[in-house]
């Protein structure tokens, strides 16, 4: 026998057990267990366990079906533990992961072939089979999902193919279950979707099974990210700067200039000084000049600014409100209309339209038990910018949201210049996509601290103070073009 030729992972038999026990004893290959060897003398078993992990189940149970919780996902579970379904019967410990196998119906025409010698069941028997109930056996964890977990698998299959598609799956269910014998477990399920579609009563478990039921569906991966940010700022020292400069015109100039420069609205300053206090509205930009304009109105009207909401309806009316009054000459972008196509920015899928009232209704019982202005600033801010409600304005109108709840509390409204708009939309990102929470509050917290610290009594002492500071600086590949504190600060 040619070690060479060897496989990774292989099966010993007894046509050639002399050959690999000569092969063990010269080293050349070695054992994982029972009769399961590994030409690889170099990584350590478990990267190669790890590595193989389904060549290994398709080895010790040829034709076995990948089932039950491990259907989902097609991995092991933080346990390390794969249930299967075979004719074997007893489980099998393969370095720390353990394969647990069941006796049932083998492999269907509906069922689909996975890799070498495997098969993964269709959507229709996975959902069916997890409704069974059973013994925990050895496993750490239970062999089927919960109640819960498959009203959310339920939910996300809504959420991804639409409604159509789940009553096209629940048909297919109806079809299997005589075949799988599971005719009562198809009852169950039957009536937990008929329930998420308002066509059944009964009682569901889940968080996300309520909200549908309900007619509040939301986006469950939104609510984890509002969740971390949530617990993050409530176990954050409280950051408190008072203010008395918030109703300052030339503040307000700035945040609108600067909020707009953001989303791609740009002039020159004194162009957007002379549209916001001359009035003069250039001929071949009317639309952008109402843009920092309406704006301003809403960022200075310290009447509208102290208004936060306290309870959903009244976030709602806020939203809504406040997006008509800086949308207004963008009619095509609906002003004042949530939003009826899902919204995208890069690599980010913003939620979907059916999803924004639940999913802000769930993110809005956060935002309520927090107790300091910064906090519940920071998480309205990017409560908004993650839910995107509206079609256009949602990141000015985000801004907004956050400043509010500075302002009705005395303490002091943010500024995003120019030159920190990459942080500012980075720090985002990171929390968007990664769940970095800190890196967000450090930037939300530096930019008020930057924004306490200028002159805002005149605009020749505010542009002068931001021309010193960078405030203006474009250009992000200039690494010397950072936003810097006032020398009398550092």
């Amino acid at each position: 026998m040619n070690v060479e030729n060897l496989p990774e992972v292989f099966l010993s038999d007894t046509a050639i057990s002399y050959k690999v026990s000569r092969l063990v004893q010269r080293h050349k290959i070695r054992n994982i267990t029972g009769k399961l060897y590994t030409s690889n003398m170099t990584d350590d078993l478990d990267k190669i366990i790890h590595r193989r992990i389904w060549e290994i189940v398709a080895l010790l149970f040829p034709g076995a079906i990948i089932a039950d919780r491990t259907a989902f996902g097609l991995k092991p579970n933080n346990n390390k533990e794969i249930f299967i379904i075979s004719n074997k019967a007893r489980s099998v410990s393969v370095g720390s992961y353990t394969i647990y196998p069941r006796k049932g119906i083998g492999a269907l025409d509906s069922d689909i072939p996975f890799m070498s010698n495997l098969y993964c069941p269709s959507s229709a028997r996975k959902f069916l089979e997890n409704m069974r109930t059973a013994n925990r056996e050895n496993s750490k964890e239970s062999r089927y999902l919960s109640r819960a977990e498959i009203e959310e698998r339920i939910d996300a299959y809504i959420r991804s193919n639409g409604e159509k598609s789940v009553n096209i799956l629940r048909d297919e269910m109806k079809a299997l279950a005589p075949v799988l014998k599971l005719e009562n477990e198809f009852e169950k399920i039957d009536k937990i979707i008929g329930t998420m579609l308002h066509t059944h009563n009964a009682n569901l478990e889940s968080l996300v099974g309520t909200a549908r039921a309900s007619g509040n569906e939301f986006a469950p991966n939104r609510i984890l990210l509002f969740t971390k940010l949530y617990q993050e700022l409530s176990n954050t020292a409280p950051i408190i700067r008072k203010s008395a400069n918030n109703d300052n015109p030339v503040l307000c100039f700035y945040e609108s200039y600067f909020s707009n420069y953001i989303e791609g609205t740009k002039f020159p300053v004194n162009d957007a000084i002379d549209i916001v206090f001359e009035n003069k509205i250039p001929e071949d930009r009317p639309e952008d000049a109402h843009d920092i304009y309406g704006t301003y109105n809403v960022l200075s009207d310290m009447q509208e600014m102290h208004k936060t909401p306290r309870n959903f309806d009244e976030l709602v009316d806020l939203l809504k409100s406040r997006h008509r009054k800086i949308m207004a000459i963008h009619s095509s972008k609906h002003p004042g209309e949530f939003k009826k196509q899902t919204n995208i920015a890069g690599s980010t899928v913003f939620v979907a339209p059916n999803l924004i009232i639940g999913t802000l209704k769930q993110g809005f019982e956060l935002y309520k038990k927090l107790n300091t202005a910064f906090s519940r600033a920071a998480y309205m801010m990017f409560l908004i910018s993650e839910v995107h409600p509206f079609d256009d304005g949602n990141g000015r109108l985000s801004r907004i949201m956050m400043n509010a709840e500075l302002i009705a509390n005395d303490e002091q409204r943010i500024i995003i210049p120019t030159v920190y708009r990459e942080n500012y939309l980075l720090a985002l990102k990171g929390l968007s996509h990664n769940k970095i929470t800190d890196a967000f509050i450090k930037t939300i917290d530096f930019a008020q601290k930057y924004t306490q610290s200028i002159d805002w009594t005149s605009l020749k002492n505010a542009t002068d103070m931001l021309n010193n500071t960078n405030a203006f600086t474009e250009n992000s590949e200039d690494e010397s073009a950072i936003l810097k504190l006032p020398k009398k600060l550092i």
